[in-house]
């Protein structure tokens, strides 16, 4: 502590007075809001804001994680425990020809875009109103209903 005090007296003596320590002027700087869902998809909000500090960026989204920085643009990222918006306006649960229970983007059959893919079922074991209701699609509407069907299934996974 004593050499600190002597350092700061010191620099006090030795610099000149006539040096000022003026504040950064404000950046323009875009500023990235990544949301990820439950289900792996993020969706992506631009802003451009005047940054004066980056202690004020980091106050500002403290409730976000930062995933990176540069001189133009920061990006951040908070885990949302819900499912996405595209998950609750068009998915639906449904199994690929190879039996791997996944989410489409539309039902089963007239949409081969697949969200998300989960684990690959063993078939058999199946009732086959079971086996129906997935080549059929099971909508997704919520979050709880959404870990429901991923638990039931979960029991007629294949283990490797």
């Amino acid at each position: 502590m004593r050499i600190l005090s002597i350092l700061l007296l010191t620099a006090v003596v030795v610099l000149p007075t006539h040096w000022t320590f003026a504040a950064p002027a404000p950046v323009k700087m875009t500023i990235v809001l990544q949301q990820q869902y439950l289900d792996g998809e993020i969706s992506e909000e631009k802003r451009t804001e005047t940054v004066v500090s980056l202690t004020e960026i980091w106050k500002k989204y403290r409730d976000w994680q930062l995933i990176t920085l540069d001189d133009r643009t920061i990006v951040f990222r908070k885990a949302v425990n819900d499912i996405s918006p595209l998950l609750k306006a068009n998915g639906y649960f449904g199994i690929t020809d190879d039996g791997t229970l996944s989410i489409f983007n539309g039902k089963p059959g007239r949409s081969n875009q697949i969200i998300q893919s989960f684990f690959q079922i063993d078939v058999q074991k199946l009732e086959s109103r079971q086996q129906a209701k997935l080549k059929q699609g099971i909508r997704v509407l919520s979050k709880e209903q959404y870990e429901q069907v991923i638990e039931m299934y979960r029991h007629f996974a294949v283990v490797q």
